[in-house]
């Protein structure tokens, strides 16, 4: 869903700074990290990462009629480069932040 919106809503700007592309970058990351923690596994952090790389990017795509909605300007490159970026850090931070199950002592499978 936030790929589906942001690919209609990125080029708001305040003078020449794209600001509704770049939240939109760290609205993924932070999507990306707060569902890999609440679903305690990288997955929770892969699929919404997943589905806004998927949206956005076929929403970049021309159509036979020669329209794009996401366009090659500033704001279009920092909403598509930035929030794939932002994506992946979501999803290696998630993997980073993955804890290990703790061996308690006897479990090591040697007794």
């Amino acid at each position: 869903m936030q790929g589906l919106i942001g690919s209609f809503q990125f080029p708001h700007s305040v003078g020449s700074v794209p600001l509704a592309a770049l939240a939109f970058c760290l609205l993924i990351l932070l999507t990306c990290l707060l569902a890999g923690r609440g679903v305690g596994s990288a997955m929770g952090a892969l699929a919404p990462a997943v589905g806004w790389v998927v949206s956005s990017l076929v929403l970049s795509l021309p159509t036979p009629g020669g329209s794009v909605i996401v366009t090659n300007s500033a704001a279009g490159k920092w909403y598509l480069y930035g929030g794939t970026i932002c994506a992946s850090l979501g999803v290696g931070l998630a993997l980073r932040g993955q804890r290990r199950p703790r061996r308690l002592p006897g479990e090591d499978g040697l007794a």
